[in-house]
């Protein structure tokens, strides 16, 4: 089983990209995020027609998340069960006996900001569920665009990004709060490029210059974790004339 992640930056303008993606090299599930359509104009019959199943949860012009996959799913949910938010930020799903909860982090705009409050309370109630979640599934992967680069080896300039948004301390804690629950960080099992980032900025020519930022992570439990067989991301997507500034990220897990 392949399990991707991708911020696609508007699937309206990213659309082909994914339908290429899918006639050639297909995951099994693919979670997007920041789709940027509201449910109404959701491009299903596209993706079914490519011989997808798709679930979603969207918006106009902001957030926004959806998982296609293979093989129909199951047990879906739209946000944070208990938390009151109208921005449409999770969508999670049954897939036999695994669940895939997809998730697009708020971004938090800066540590002084109101933004940034509502990203640490949001994270707060995302990882209390998280717990109840594990203990429902075994088999839990937990996958998105987290807007949290972990280490100061997931920025290409870590000096420069101390104490900024995505890598200040509190939000580093909340991230090792989620894998303080037993959720593994699944790129770092295995040895990896230096300068492994999933996210530039379409300024200052960031991503030929290599100046980017992991934030994009698959969190995998204990029990999907030792049957993950690899991790890449995919730079060759973020090549592509009109881009997302994201690239995917892709796990292989080995059946049981």
């Amino acid at each position: 089983m392949k399990i991707a992640t991708w911020n696609v930056n508007s699937l309206k303008v990213r659309m082909l990209h994914l339908l290429g993606w899918l006639d050639t090299d297909p995951p099994d599930i693919v979670c997007l995020q920041e789709t940027k359509i509201d449910d109404p104009k959701f491009p299903a019959a596209q993706i079914e027609d490519a011989g997808f199943h798709v679930v979603y949860s969207g918006q106009k012009t902001y957030n926004g998340v959806a998982i296609v996959s293979r093989e129909p799913v199951a047990e879906t949910v739209n946000g944070i069960p208990d938390f009151a938010d109208e921005q449409k930020r999770v969508i999670a799903a049954t897939f036999g006996s695994a669940r895939v909860v997809n998730a697009y982090v708020p971004n938090g705009q800066s540590v002084v900001s109101d933004k940034y409050r509502y990203k640490l309370d949001w994270l707060g109630a995302f990882t209390r569920w998280l717990e109840q979640e594990l203990e429902r599934y075994p088999e839990l992967a937990v996958v998105g665009d987290f807007n949290i680069a972990p280490e100061s080896r997931d920025v290409h300039d870590p000096k420069a990004w101390e104490g900024q948004v995505l890598c200040s301390d509190a939000e580093r804690e909340a991230f090792n709060g989620l894998l303080g629950l037993g959720l593994v960080d699944s790129f770092r099992l295995f040895e990896q490029p230096e300068k492994s980032y999933t996210w530039w900025d379409y300024r200052l020519n960031a991503f030929k210059r290599g100046m980017g930022v992991r934030i994009d992570h698959i969190l995998l439990s204990p029990a999907l974790a030792k049957r993950c067989n690899s991790v890449s991301i995919l730079k060759d997507i973020r090549a592509q004339e009109r881009p997302s500034d994201h690239a995917p990220v892709v796990a292989d897990i080995s059946g049981k």
